[in-house]
Order: structure tokens, then C-alpha cells, then sequence
């Protein structure tokens, strides 16, 4: 088996299981209750809070645990509008992930003016439109860190220089946290998701620099500092704190990754050798992925005959890859229809062997050989 879907989810860390099973066996507390055991459960928190913050550099900042993402990148854009007054002017970035887009499509429908910044084919923000939408008073910025179907970086320190004392500048980081450097003075709200660095699904956190107001989305019993209402996920948080201290234990995450996910384009292109890069020149994208169209067969189809190969890989988003037939990411960076059909991504993790890779080229070259010939004319 070659598993190359790591943007989708990854492998849960032996550190984050162990936390996790003795926080359900043993800490099974509430963190709210005022008793030692509480209170040590309450400290298994504090403990993550601590090392996510510390990931980030972002000591001095605020952070909210959430069930994952999609919450989070709710809470920040909804939640930082509801605190402002009147119709505002927002910008975000053409390539967005559906938890981002579709939030600011509500926004969008209550009546606020939502600016939608194009990119190159490389992904890159068109600097201008984004200029002409701050010029017109754009109160809040949107934008990946790592686009999640091409892994285009985004240029962070240029977008803090544009949006400092000007608008909040929100950063998607699913994609980017624990394998692209960041800093908290890139950004006033930070995104990142347990499940895509070997910790379990359902957890989350939104991280917010002091002075950042935001509405909350879920209210209750005043947890989060009243920002996310609920008993805190124990057991999920300690398997997140788990895994970001094995994942920055493990160092020289992000070279390792671009090795090989070089090794695994180098060995596709001489799989098939019309093999099309989307998005960045893989040694300027992100090291964990890359997006490869292969003319003349279906993304799906492809999809699917890899699988019988016991190779997965995917066609973009996991959280819409059922509802859609053609990436709205790589037709929105200019690419034609018929190479955004044809287009599948693939995504490492530190635990991706070379001989998954191998495999999976072998079995890609096989499936492009004999796909080819049924090619619509």
C-alpha cells in the first residue's frame, strides 16, 4: 500500500494514542471542576495551549481549542465581522478551502461586500486587486498559508506589510503548521487542525494575538475564555499537545518532506513522462505536496485505478472531493478545464518510505499506459 493522501488526514502518532488513552483511562476529569484530579486535567490543557503557542511563536497570543479547522476558520472570519459595525468591505483569496469560500459567502449574503483576490498559475496573490481592495477600506484579510490542493506558499511577510494598521489578516495554516515556518507576527489570526499532523480528528484551535476582538459562535457555559462554549475534548487535546511536541522533536521535518516529495516527482515524470506540474515548480511549493495532471485520462479515473493498485492519492479537497467534478482552485489559477479533469494531488508525511513512492510510480505508470488508450478523441 502507498498512502499519499496526507493533505486529506494522517496516521495518529503513537505519542498522541498513549496521551490520549491514558487521559480517557485516567484523566478523564473536567477541567472545570475545582478537585486535584480536575485540576491535573485542567494542567493537560494548559500544557497544549503552552505547546501550540510556543509553535507559533505566538506566546503572548490567545488560543481557542475548536473540533477542528472548519470551526476555527468560522469563529475567525464570522466571528471578527459580527464585532465590527456596518457593512464592511472583505477580501479573500480565489483559492481558498470551502470552510473559508463559504463563510464569506454568508458574509456575502448579510448584505457586506466581499472582494475576491485572483492568483497567478503559480498560485501567487495578484498583488494589485488586493491594494485596490484594501484602498476601498477592506477590514479583513483572508489567505492559506499552504493552498491545500497545489501547496502554493503564500508570502506572508508581504501581506502582513500590506494589512499592518489597515485590516485583520486571517491565515488558514491546516496545511502550513509544524511543516512551513510561521510566526504569529505574520498574521492577527492563525488556523491549524490536529488530524492533518498525526494528531485525532475533531480537534483544532484558532489562535488570536491580544487585542483581537471576536463574537463568539457557540455559547454556553463560558469555556475558552467565553469564546467556545463546552467541556474541552481532553482527550483530543492531549493527543494534539502529543503530537506537536513528537512532530518539533523530530526536526528537519520540512527538508526531509521536499526530498521526497522531489523522489516522487522525478520517479512519476519518468512514469509517465507527460506528467504536468499544477501550481508551483515543486522545489517552490510546499515539501508535502504537489499537484499533477496526467493528459488525456480523468482525475477520477486515475483515482480510482490507483486504488485498485493499492495507491491513494486524491483529486483535491477531501471536504468537497464528493460534490465536485473539476477543482474550482486550479480553474480560478488559470488552468483549461480539460487539464484541471485530469489533475490529481498527492501529499506526504514524515513516515512516507521511499518504497511507498516507488510503488506508487510503478503503479501510476501501468495505469497511464493502459488508460491512454481509451483517450477521447
Amino acid at each position: 500500500m502507498a498512502y499519499l493522501d496526507n493533505s486529506a488526514t494522517t496516521r495518529v502518532c503513537p505519542e498522541a494514542v498513549e496521551a490520549m488513552v491514558r487521559c480517557m483511562r485516567e484523566g478523564f476529569y473536567n477541567p472545570s471542576g475545582v478537585y486535584r484530579p480536575a485540576v491535573d486535567a485542567f494542567r493537560e490543557v494548559r500544557a497544549c495551549r503552552e505547546a501550540v503557542l510556543q509553535a507559533v511563536h505566538g506566546e503572548d497570543c490567545e488560543l481557542i481549542f475548536t473540533s477542528g479547522g472548519t470551526e476555527a476558520n468560522n469563529l475567525a472570519i464570522m466571528g471578527a465581522v459580527a464585532r465590527m459595525r456596518g457593512r464592511q468591505v472583505l477580501a479573500v483569496s480565489a483559492v481558498e478551502h470551502p470552510s473559508v469560500r463559504e463563510a464569506f459567502e454568508a458574509l456575502r449574503a448579510d448584505g457586506h461586500d466581499v472582494r475576491v483576490i485572483g492568483v497567478t498559475q503559480a498560485g501567487e496573490l495578484r498583488w494589485d486587486e488586493l491594494a485596490r481592495a484594501l484602498d476601498d477600506g477592506a477590514s479583513l484579510v483572508s489567505c492559506m498559508q499552504v493552498n491545500n490542493e497545489t501547496g502554493a506558499i503564500a508570502d506572508l511577510d508581504r501581506l502582513r506589510r500590506m494589512t499592518e494598521g489597515r485590516a485583520l489578516l486571517h491565515v488558514d495554516g491546516v496545511q502550513g503548521f509544524l511543516r512551513v515556518p510561521f510566526s504569529m507576527r505574520q498574521a492577527d489570526m492563525y488556523t491549524l487542525s490536529g488530524h492533518k499532523i498525526h494528531a485525532p480528528k475533531g480537534i483544532g484551535a484558532l489562535v488570536v494575538r491580544r487585542g483581537v476582538r471576536l463574537a463568539p459562535r457557540q455559547i454556553g457555559g463560558g469555556q475558552e475564555s467565553g469564546m467556545r462554549s463546552g467541556t474541552e475534548n481532553t482527550p483530543g487535546i492531549a493527543g494534539l499537545g502529543a503530537a506537536v511536541r513528537a512532530m518539533r522533536a523530530r526536526g528537519g521535518v520540512a527538508a526531509e518532506l521536499m526530498a521526497k516529495k522531489l523522489r516522487l516527482v522525478a520517479a512519476f515524470r519518468e512514469a509517465v513522462p507527460e506528467t504536468l506540474v499544477n501550481g508551483p515548480a515543486p522545489e517552490d511549493g510546499a515539501p508535502h505536496i504537489v499537484n499533477l495532471s496526467f493528459p488525456g485520462v480523468r482525475g477520477e479515473t486515475m483515482l480510482h485505478a490507483l486504488e485498485a493498485a493499492g495507491v491513494y492519492a486524491s483529486t483535491g479537497s477531501a471536504c468537497s472531493s464528493k460534490k465536485r467534478k473539476v477543482s474550482s482552485v486550479l480553474l480560478a489559477m488559470g488552468l483549461t478545464p480539460d487539464r484541471a479533469e485530469c489533475a490529481l494531488r498527492f501529499s506526504l508525511c514524515p513516515d512516507t518510505s521511499e518504497a511507498e513512492i516507488d510503488e506508487a510510480a510503478r503503479a501510476l505508470g501501468e495505469a497511464y499506459g493502459a488508460l491512454r488508450r481509451f483517450q477521447r478523441r
